[in-house]
């Protein structure tokens, strides 16, 4: 494992996920860029010491190096984490591709799908960034739960034990666990799917639904998920995992999820616009939806919970009579896949 004090990291992004990561690896002893955008946040960042604007009383460790040059954020970093949203990834990588180091260990934390490609961040990464190493975090992290040092437990996937072992040395500390995945497409995959079905459980939420009708959407959207995610090459084991049900659950039952408080907005009555005003922050799951029903229809997979909510907010279909779609579904198989016994 490479000493703390000489491997340099960098975060590119300053919301909220971006924060709390450039802070737990500077408490881990790394030195650490934090990169933003803009001039005006980074500024008052360094006179304040907290990000107001995403974390507000959240303390970062001083030795936090707070800059708006991305040149000079990424030059000799070993490390660089990408936390910014997934529809930014291709224009960032291909900037920093001329500065980043070959050897730099790059991992993406974004939940989201590339229009027109239909690519993964980590797939967009690769593509931008060829000679580098890549991988990603997901799972079940509330960022602001990270800040209140709430135990919370991540994934990082990637094939290379080395990268994993890596991310565990950077982050991982006595209320934040990492564990490792090889699946890195499945567990990428589930981390944008879940965000469709967050917007979903809102609606759910808002409509006074019970906790039988939040336990059918929340396995239904499981079941879901695994069935598209296997039809595109993901293993569905993963989806029982941390980057798939873990990470599912929070995000359909909290309202600290920017996905799910559009979900409840919607279901009050606001529309679309309206929703995503409020919540002040992108919620990848709106996007994710379109590119996801369209998909489902290209190859013929069954996803009426994700049919119905795109009938929702892109066709003006009023939110009960999606819900009743929803809900009134054909009834088939409980579990689409089964582990076989030793009995064949």
């Amino acid at each position: 494992m490479t000493d703390s004090k000489k491997h340099k990291v960098t975060v590119l992004g300053g919301g909220s996920f971006g924060t709390v990561i450039a802070n737990m690896a500077a408490n881990n002893g790394y030195p650490v860029t934090l990169w933003l955008r803009s001039e005006s946040v980074a500024s008052e960042i360094i006179s304040s010491g907290e990000n107001a604007a995403y974390l507000p009383g959240y303390k970062l460790h001083p030795s936090i190096l707070v800059s708006t040059d991305l040149e000079a954020s990424v030059m000799n970093s070993e490390s660089v984490f990408v936390a910014v949203p997934s529809g930014a990834f291709r224009s960032l990588a291909k900037r920093i591709n001329q500065w980043i180091p070959k050897t730099a260990w790059v991992i993406s934390t974004a939940k989201g799908i590339e229009n027109d490609t239909f690519l993964l961040p980590t797939e967009v990464l690769r593509e931008e960034l060829p000679d580098n190493q890549v991988g990603l975090i997901s799972g079940p992290n509330l960022a602001k739960e990270i800040a209140n040092f709430q135990i919370t437990a991540t994934v990082v996937a990637s094939d290379n034990d080395d990268f994993c072992a890596q991310v565990q040395s950077l982050l991982a500390s006595s209320y934040f666990r990492v564990y490792i995945n090889h699946d890195r497409f499945g567990v990428e995959l589930a981390g944008a799917l879940k965000n469709i079905y967050a917007i979903v459980s809102g609606i759910t939420d808002a409509i006074g639904g019970g906790q039988n009708t939040k336990a059918v959407v929340l396995t239904r959207s499981l079941a879901e998920m695994s069935r598209f995610a296997r039809e595109l090459g993901a293993n569905p084991m993963t989806f029982l995992g941390l980057g798939g049900i873990g990470d599912l659950y929070v995000t359909c039952t909290s309202p600290l999820s920017r996905n799910f408080r559009v979900g409840a907005l919607l279901g009050q009555g606001n529309t679309l616009e309206e929703a995503i005003t409020e919540v002040g922050q992108i919620a990848e799951g709106v996007n994710t939806t379109k590119l996801v029903k369209e998909k489902a229809d290209q190859l013929g997979i069954y996803m009426p919970l994700a049919s119905a909510l795109y009938a929702t907010l892109f066709e003006q279909r009023p939110i009960k009579e999606s819900l009743s779609t929803m809900m009134l579904s054909e009834q088939n198989m409980d579990v689409d896949f089964m582990v076989k016994s030793n009995d064949g």
